[in-house]
């Protein structure tokens, strides 16, 4: 039987491209393990239209951040008509707009944070403390950019002189920032494959929050509680919920649903399209507790991979 041709893209131009190198260099080495041949594609270096489609029977998709999981790869994939894995044009999308995401989310009664959206340019014009007690975010406020993954970008502000700060920042750097109530509690952070929960890990960050630094170096030293300490009521009604999101959002193979579990609610924050694959990525350790390999997770979210989804 021949052998697929397995591209996976990798790198990219995102301020993810150091993360997509480790899931993609993680994923062609189980990839080459399950028996496929295996190349590779930075989009940095060539363009996505350049791939040459009759060398490539399927594309494995390692790109995280703008461009990767935001829609814009799977368009050029759509076009090239080849399988691609994980989610479609639309889900991606979708998913990676945090303003559109919460829409969804509030329009299906999935509970997610309080919130309002400002563009950097409306922030001399609006009074903030209005804004802030009109939607009840209370005194410490969540502040983010609409598309970026991984935390990046993200403000925990527990005063005004905090909030200013983070704004100076951010307002050069990005056009929409979303103002949300932070919510404390537990990490909690489910993986779905295929339509099915495989299960949640919960995370205690030695840091503020689990932010890039926790999610992505080991001298961070974040604590994985797996399986997350809940009741099994609470287990599964979270598993429920991120199993519910992945189908709403109608996303393909993989995806991860960070919460925040407070006060017996869980609150969702973002549903994750293309989750991080490498040796600290909570994907592969919630699959290896349910065990199943990291070998055989990539061939599952390959066996997922569709054309036009």
């Amino acid at each position: 039987m021949k052998k697929k041709n397995v591209l996976v893209v990798l790198g990219g131009t995102s301020k993810e491209r150091k993360i997509s190198f480790a899931t993609g260099r993680a994923c062609i080495k189980a990839l080459k393990k399950i028996g496929y041949k295996v190349n590779e594609f930075d989009p940095a270096k060539q363009l996505l239209n350049e791939i040459d489609k009759s060398k490539v029977d399927l594309i494995f998709n390692a790109l995280h951040g703008k461009d990767g999981e935001d829609g814009n790869a799977q368009s050029y994939f759509e076009y090239l008509r080849i399988p691609y894995t994980h989610s479609g044009v639309i889900s991606s999308m979708n998913a990676m707009d945090k303003i559109i995401s919460k829409q969804i989310f509030k329009d299906n009664k999935i509970l997610s944070p309080k919130y309002f959206v400002l563009k950097s340019s409306e922030l001399k014009k609006k009074d903030l403390k209005t804004l802030i007690k009109k939607y009840s975010l209370g005194s410490s406020v969540v502040i983010k950019p609409s598309n970026e993954g991984s935390s990046i970008g993200v403000k925990i502000c527990k005063n005004f002189r905090e909030i200013n700060r983070a704004i100076n920042v951010l307002k050069k750097r990005y056009e929409n920032l979303i103002f949300e109530k932070y919510i404390g509690g537990q990490e909690v952070q489910v993986a779905v494959l295929n339509n099915k929960a495989l299960g949640a890990i919960e995370l205690k960050p030695k840091r503020s929050f689990y932010d890039y630094k926790a999610k992505y170096e080991k001298s961070a030293k974040t604590s994985h509680i797996m399986p997350a300490n809940l009741s099994k009521r609470k287990y599964k009604e979270v598993l429920k919920i991120a199993e519910r999101t992945h189908r709403i959002l109608r996303c393909k193979g993989v995806t991860r649903c960070d919460f925040k579990y407070f006060k017996n609610k869980f609150y969702l924050l973002e549903i994750n399209t293309q989750p991080g694959m490498t040796d600290l990525s909570l994907v592969p350790e919630i699959a290896s507790f349910k065990g199943i390999s990291f070998e055989s997770l990539v061939r599952r979210i390959v066996l997922d991979a569709n054309i036009n989804k």
